[in-house]
């Protein structure tokens, strides 16, 4: 019989949606007071902006990063309410990894939730100050796009550089939007299948974002933060966290630094981890695996029938 060795994924922006958590919160008591907490210290209604929408209004930065914080950490809080199934390591794309973090043990939910709502603000606040986009480039090497960027920065079309290394190759790449655009041309001339502009409100993961990164290091730097319980990726290195200094240096980075996704899922399969859950909204992280390595089992963990066929993976192991 083969032992399962899971890590828990954490999604970021882009994967919210409307509905995210309703169906959760409707079954489980330990979610709705998750939302809850977060309706109580946020200030305003979240749940129902999650549940009902509007789209427009759930998309804004400062608004889909708590959404997904929450209800990432509402599925984890579910899961170890009805299973003592802990993972052998954690990640988080982006904004996941403070959800990740708090799976770790390393970052509590409150203290997570203001973090994540200063982090959107100032990032939503650094795109509003210096304009910028960013495009997925889709079935082209990473190689490849790092060389349209630099090309078309050499051209003074102005920054750009690769946002994501996400895998199975995607690239997402960010900067000034003359920057982008050519990029994206020549990304298509070095063979990209497909160049898909994002509907983002600023140039994420990029040069562009350094002052955003800078002031949250001050909130950072006031936060309680321990030491991991289970091994954490870091987006920024793709290696594993092991301190608190660590976690702080990594996420003021990690807003103006590239998310290297492909590296981490990498890593972790080259640990032993065979089986993927991802907790919150969506299953993005889990198709993003499938390109990465078919041999890693995955599955989301997002409402009740999910979670039991999560659950079900582990069945020989804790009959």
């Amino acid at each position: 019989m083969m032992v399962r060795k899971p890590a828990f994924l954490f999604p970021g922006q882009g994967s919210q949606k409307v509905g995210m958590g309703r169906l959760l919160c409707e079954e489980f008591d330990i979610a709705m007071e998750t939302f809850a907490s977060a309706n109580a210290i946020l200030g305003f209604d979240l749940a129902a902006l999650c549940f009902e929408g509007p789209e427009e209004t759930l998309k804004l930065t400062e608004n889909a990063q708590v959404a997904l914080f929450t209800a990432s950490v509402a599925a984890l809080r579910t899961w170890q309410s009805v299973s003592d199934i802990t993972p052998v390591a954690v990640a988080g794309h982006s904004v996941g990894e403070y959800a990740a973090l708090v799976a770790a043990g390393s970052l509590a939910f409150e203290d997570g939730l203001k973090l994540v709502r200063k982090r959107g603000e100032l990032m939503r606040d650094a795109g509003l100050q210096t304009p910028g986009t960013m495009a997925a480039i889709l079935g082209l090497d990473a190689e490849k796009a790092r060389a349209a960027c630099v090309e078309a920065r050499a051209e003074g079309k102005g920054l750009v550089a690769v946002a994501n290394y996400n895998g199975g190759g995607q690239v997402v790449i960010s900067g000034e939007p003359a920057a982008v655009e050519r990029a994206g041309e020549l990304a298509k001339e070095s063979g990209a299948k497909r160049v898909m502009p994002l509907a983002v409100s600023g140039a994420f993961h990029s040069p562009l974002m350094v002052n955003a990164g800078d002031a949250l290091f001050a909130s950072l730097s006031t936060t309680p933060f321990r030491k991991p319980t289970f091994p954490l990726v870091a987006n920024v290195d793709a290696r594993y966290i092991h301190t608190p200094g660590d976690v702080t240096a990594g996420l003021t980075m990690q807003v103006s630094g590239a998310v290297r996704w492909e590296e981490s899922m990498q890593l972790l399969v080259q640990d032993g981890i065979n089986v993927m859950l991802e907790f919150g909204s969506g299953d993005v992280l889990c198709g993003l695996m499938k390109r990465i390595d078919k041999s890693v089992t995955t599955a989301p963990v997002v409402d009740g029938t999910t979670l039991q066929a999560a659950l079900e993976l582990f069945k020989d192991e804790t009959d």
